[in-house]
């Protein structure tokens, strides 16, 4: 078989048979097929598009190109989630206790935050003593005892991914909803877990910036995941602007906390009890509740106490600290500025990506992979959309840890001031108010 002519067959717009693209992932990750021929189908991908069947292909032999786990030594049905990413995304660590909560088993693969998109890995490193790194032969140790595990990824879990992506994230073809989809869904299938729910991400904090382009990846992935054997649920959300109040690595622990204790904001218990809700039902864990119901029961564990039980026992199981019953964490966030509007008006928007890159530039998150976090830096949010505000009201607060080398008089803190207040549109009449959960999809 020759790569020459599965470029061409995709070039001209053909079907590319099952062989071809076994060959073609084959190539990739044992390195036979060179970067430049991988980036040229890429390109012809991302221009003429793959059918539902060479998708759930490319995405079978991209799982199949490393290491799958093999879950069966929980013996119940286990569940995945994955978010498309954003800014204030802490809905992970809130979904696994309020799910362990009716019994069901998890076992959380996650990655570190590149970009401006946060990494539940960060967030979960940021409590002192937490061990992210659990060793494989101790999943179904932890799984028995707690019912919820979370450890970073392997690097031999779907390496076609790994190689593919970092080719389409320097040749232009990250856009392209085949090769989204093939991208999370390989690694999803990989994890191992018999569903999966999908937290696809819509707004300018997210890949896809409209509701249409979030509908046709949510669809997408759902054929996938549901062609492959996997029962897969997604649940479109808004990142128009950054979820909650707070991001940064400690600063949205820290809210996920006060969220256990029945002082959460409300996009974020939306978000967290439908997508817990979509879980727990694919676990066949609801008893006799309706979806309704269940979703009250879930706000109910918010407010009483069960949900946080059962968060405790999770970062107590991988050697999380406590003093007087709270986590502790390796740094503090000290505030550094006040972000203040300049005119009066109502904030019609956030531009969330803006915001992201500006907690990247507090140390928040990394722009490269080998990039030094700030566990304490961060932005906490006084006005969102729809609040009004005066000349003069704080908008938002920035963050640093002990160690930053940001100061308050620092050129580089000017810079990231100017553009957080930038990425706030203030205009005359508060916007129309929305739902936090724009869409839920299953089986299509």
């Amino acid at each position: 078989m020759n790569v020459i002519d599965i470029i061409l067959d995709k070039r001209y717009g053909r079907e590319l048979n099952d062989e071809q693209i076994a060959f073609f992932v084959k190539g990739v990750t044992d390195g036979s097929i060179p970067d430049y021929q991988a980036s040229a189908l890429l390109m012809a991908i991302v221009l003429n598009g793959m059918n539902e069947r060479e998708m759930t292909t490319l995405t079978l032999e991209m799982a199949r190109s490393g290491e799958q786990n093999d879950l069966s030594f929980v013996g119940d049905i286990t569940v995945d989630k994955h978010s498309t990413g954003g800014v204030g995304d802490k809905i992970t660590p809130l979904v696994m206790p309020l799910c362990s909560s009716f019994g069901v088993k998890i076992v959380k693969l996650t990655g570190r935050g590149l970009g401006f998109t946060g990494g539940t890995v960060d967030k979960f490193s940021s409590i002192e003593g937490f061990d992210i790194n659990v060793p494989q032969d101790r999943f179904g140790e932890l799984v028995r005892s707690v019912g919820v595990v979370i450890s970073g990824q392997t690097p031999d879990l779907a390496p076609a991914d790994k190689i593919l992506y970092a080719l389409r994230d320097v040749t232009g073809t990250v856009d392209s909803i085949p090769l989204i989809a093939s991208s999370i869904m390989s690694k999803k299938l990989a994890g191992g877990a018999d569903a999966i729910v999908l937290d696809v991400t819509c707004g300018s904090g997210a890949y896809m910036n409209n509701v249409d382009r979030a509908r046709d990846l949510a669809k997408a992935m759902i054929r996938i995941g549901n062609l492959a054997g996997r029962r897969t649920v997604a649940v479109i959300t808004d990142m128009d602007q950054p979820l909650g109040r707070c991001c940064g690595n400690i600063m949205e622990m820290e809210e996920v906390w006060d969220t256990l204790s029945g002082k959460g904001e409300e996009d974020v218990v939306d978000i967290a009890t439908v997508i817990a809700s979509k879980m727990i039902m694919l676990a066949d864990k609801q008893g006799q509740l309706s979806s309704d119901e269940l979703i009250e029961e879930l706000r109910a564990r918010l407010n009483d106490g069960r949900a946080r039980d059962e968060f405790v026992k999770l970062i107590r199981s991988q050697g999380g600290e406590f003093i007087d019953g709270v986590p502790v964490y390796r740094d503090r966030p000290n505030k550094i500025f006040e972000v203040r509007s300049k005119r009066d008006g109502y904030v019609r928007s956030i531009r969330t990506d803006e915001i992201g890159y500006s907690s990247v530039m507090l140390g928040a998150g990394r722009l490269k992979k080998d990039d030094e976090i700030d566990y304490g830096a961060g932005i906490k949010f006084i006005k969102k959309r729809g609040d009004q505000v005066s000349y003069g009201d704080v908008l938002c607060e920035l963050y640093v840890g002990k160690d930053s080398v940001i100061t308050p008089d620092s050129n580089a803190l000017k810079e990231i001031a100017d553009k957080v207040f930038k990425a706030y549109n203030i205009m005359p009449g508060a916007p129309e108010k929305r739902r936090s959960v724009i869409d839920v999809l299953e089986q299509q």
